[in-house]
């Protein structure tokens, strides 16, 4: 009897834009109204049943609306995108998603996401250019080679940057790029690549998860929950050091196992594969570092220091990201003497290699298009709202952890979550005696947690470069999230009472 082998990250995604398109047929559609600031005309302007209302840009046309948040949030720029109003949701007529709708869908992701597309591609390329001048073997192997007796420390270094980095800035999308130069280094230190992938993605998310000072989730999400984004910090600071020594020592252990008995790996099979795809040839005999090489490596290391000093101090989003890619790319080839022609090859060879995971995020980012279109998005919202009404203040507080897990499903982007839930969510607070900033810290942690394992997220982007399927995902990083999601209901029913 042939084996059922797991589907694909596309397929997986496919199947599930197939569910979404479906449930427009089941579940009633509905919207709230939105609201929105204009600078050029220093108004806000309020959709409502397909018009749009300009109105004056005051803390009375707030109030009026039951908008609990200051005016200069909105002036200001912290809030700029529109936010759902409370208390305006009403059923719409049915728009069900049908076959051309669902065959659209992916093609409209990928023209809504060409932002992270080409970032990614452009990562690619500079990681092509690289190869071709063959100082990513030599510091590979330079590196294996410094680490020898002490690799339990690029776990620990690795997860715990890409988690301050998340906690900082967001530390996300621009993770794709360290995929394909960090996981050969883990591989060359006698890990397998599940280790490299894990130091990574979930350094990544629990440092969204537990954020303190990230624009693109507690700042937004308190602005539009109207609290000062520092209440609660010294809750949300403690969160991620417990998550951060929890996810080392996970890591750790599984590694140590995978480091002892190669064969406890679960990417096993894959061994010869990945060390093929990745390594070539540094693990055999070591290439001279000369002092071309070592500028090469510094220009490389450099582009993405930049980048994230560009993300972290300047506003830089993807399109300068993109760019600080292509001119690194640029130089190193100047650097390393690579032709014009050779230099167009090697780069769009680079970028081939992720071509398949621009068309995951692409069709990924059309189950949301699917359910917005379909007008079922505000319908889940409105009912998630609705339940918890007249709850114990601890029960409220974990029933909204779970219910953002199920939300993010939907709604991926932070961001967005938080200008569409905040304002409805957030007032609910009021309504049991508690704190707002526990809805905040609901909408972190169950939407940061369920990043590890949520497929329209970024791990099946992930997975693919690192050419690891979904299943043995799951199996690694399962214990974990049980963990995580312990661990956050303590802190949110911990934060309710004190």
């Amino acid at each position: 009897m042939k084996k059922i082998s797991f589907p694909s990250a596309p397929t997986i995604l496919l199947i599930i834009c197939a569910l979404a398109a479906l449930m427009t047929y089941l579940i009633p559609a509905g919207q709230y109204d939105t609201l929105s600031y204009s600078s050029e005309a220093n108004a806000f302007q309020l959709q409502k049943d397909g018009t749009t209302l300009s109105l004056p840009a005051t803390q009375a046309t707030l109030d009026s609306l039951q908008v609990k948040i200051p005016v200069e949030k909105f002036t200001n720029g912290a809030l700029y995108k529109p936010i759902n109003v409370p208390q305006t949701y009403q059923a719409k007529d049915a728009n069900p998603q049908g076959l051309a709708a669902f065959l659209k869908a992916p093609v409209k992701g990928v023209i809504e996401s060409a932002d992270i597309i080409f970032l990614v591609l452009f990562i690619g390329g500079l990681i092509g250019i690289m190869n071709g001048t063959g100082a990513f073997d030599s510091g590979i192997a330079w590196m294996a080679k410094a680490l020898k007796g002490r690799e339990f420390l690029l776990i620990i270094l690795v997860t715990t940057l890409v988690g301050i980095g998340g906690t900082t800035f967001g530390l996300a999308e621009e993770t794709m790029a360290f995929y394909p130069i960090l996981i050969p280094v883990f591989i060359a230190a006698g890990y397998d690549a599940m280790v490299g992938l894990a130091s990574i993605y979930i350094g990544s998310s629990f440092g969204t998860m537990c954020s303190t000072i990230n624009p693109f989730s507690v700042i937004i999400a308190s602005d539009a929950a109207g609290i000062d984004w520092t209440t609660g910090l010294e809750g949300r600071l403690l969160m991620w050091l417990v998550s951060l020594v929890l996810c080392i020592l996970y890591i750790l252990r599984y590694a140590k196992r995978v480091k002892k008995d190669p064969s406890k790996s679960l990417v096993y099979t894959q061994k010869a594969e990945l060390e093929a795809r990745f390594v070539g040839t540094a693990l055999g005999t070591i290439p001279k570092l000369t002092g071309r090489i070592k500028l090469i490596i510094l220009v490389f290391a450099a582009t993405f220091v930049i980048m994230i000093a560009g993300v972290s101090l300047m506003d830089w989003w993807f399109v300068e990201m993109t760019a600080t890619f292509m001119v690194g790319a640029i130089l190193i080839a100047i650097i390393g003497k690579i032709k014009e022609g050779d230099f167009i090859e090697r780069f769009s060879k680079g970028a081939g290699e992720l071509l398949s995971v621009a068309f995951i995020i692409g069709i990924a980012r059309g189950v949301s298009i699917l359910m917005d279109e379909g007008r079922i998005s505000d319908t889940l919202l409105y009912h998630a709202s609705t339940v918890t009404e007249g709850m114990n203040p601890g029960l409220f507080a974990n029933v909204l952890f779970v219910m953002y897990n199920g939300l993010s499903f939907f709604i991926p982007s932070s961001s967005g979550m938080a200008v569409l839930t905040m304002p409805i969510m957030a007032p609910l607070a009021d309504g049991v005696g508690i704190g707002r900033e526990v809805i905040v810290n609901a909408y972190q942690y169950g939407m940061g947690l369920f990043a590890f394992i949520n497929p329209t997220s970024l791990i099946l982007a992930a997975l693919a470069v690192v050419k690891i399927g979904f299943n043995k995902w799951l199996r690694f990083v399962w214990p974990l999230v049980v963990l995580l999601a312990v661990v956050a209901m303590v802190f949110l029913t911990v934060s309710v009472y004190v």
